[in-house]
């Protein structure tokens, strides 16, 4: 599968997503720059209003149903009636069959270390003794190292702009959708709300994020039931004891040839020599790359 047949992928020509504005370089000459867009979305739940998320602006659709799910607000059997978009007041609104249920949960909010204000509710937490990861499949070294060139020559909005976090839905060595917004989380959750409104198993599936292994990503991964996790960044103490106490493969620091793997580790199948493997060459280099990104 090459990048044309992905399900999503990043489109940096989308002239909707970021702007170009003039400004002086380091020896005073003017330049152009091409910036990232920032709005507001609200998402609504059933006539309740839930959050007001700041966001690229693209699928907002799936960016609502994936932070409902990943907030256990909807659950996985769910029937959404609807799903409707308002662009010129910024709001999406989910319908669901059944009558929900979610004001106690709005009341045990938990601040996190996601960019743009991320924010999960406490029984988010609760789910953690009763999880079930599948013990059963394996990731190969040598997915990983085709995963990192595919994404990392990939066209993106973030080699366009900069100031942007992706997360890619992989299998095996294959990305199937790649999903970008200013915080990672959104991302994340764009990728969730896909695979529900699709129906896409969570079968031999892993996760890669441009950004660091904080307890949110951990928890967002682990919600969605997805059993491998990577970074080109580093790792908190909080999203490893999570990972391994959810029985989470969390790979991070995974640049050319290397990476280290702190929890899971049963999971992983060393098929690659990484003499083998290319050093990543430096014009490559992304934001997530940096441990203090």
């Amino acid at each position: 599968m090459n990048d044309k047949d992905m399900l999503v992928r990043p489109d940096p020509d989308d002239r909707r997503l970021y702007q170009t504005v003039s400004g002086i370089d380091h020896t005073g000459a003017e330049v152009p720059a091409d910036i990232i867009n920032e709005r507001p979305l609200t998402i609504f739940l059933n006539g309740r209003e839930i959050v007001t998320a700041m966001t690229i602006g693209d699928y907002p659709e799936y960016l609502a149903l994936g932070y409902l799910l990943n907030q256990n607000m909807l659950r996985a059997d769910d029937e959404v009636k609807a799903v409707d978009y308002d662009e010129e007041i910024e709001t999406v609104v989910v319908r669901t069959t059944r009558q929900t249920d979610y004001e106690e949960k709005l009341k045990k909010k938990i601040q996190t270390s996601g960019c743009a204000m991320g924010t999960v509710f406490g029984d988010v937490m609760e789910k953690f003794e009763t999880v079930s990861l599948p013990t059963d499949e394996r990731f190969r070294t040598s997915w990983l190292y085709g995963l990192q060139k595919s994404i990392n020559t990939m066209p993106s909005l973030y080699l366009k702009t900069g100031a942007i976090h992706g997360c890619v839905l992989c299998e095996e060595d294959r990305p199937l959708i790649y999903m970008e917004d200013v915080g990672r989380h959104n991302a994340m959750d764009k990728i969730a709300g896909y695979m529900f409104r699709h129906g896409l198993s969570t079968k031999g599936k892993s996760l890669y994020t441009t950004g660091r292994l904080t307890s949110e990503m951990v928890i967002k991964t682990v919600q969605m039931g997805i059993p491998v996790l990577l970074s080109r960044s580093g790792f908190t103490a909080w999203g490893v004891d999570l990972a391994r106490k959810a029985g989470l493969t969390l790979i991070g620091r995974a640049k050319g040839k290397r990476f280290i793997a702190l929890a899971g580790t049963e999971r992983i199948v060393f098929d690659a020599d990484p003499a083998q493997a290319a050093e990543e060459p430096g014009h490559l280099s992304r934001k997530g790359s940096r441990d203090d990104d």
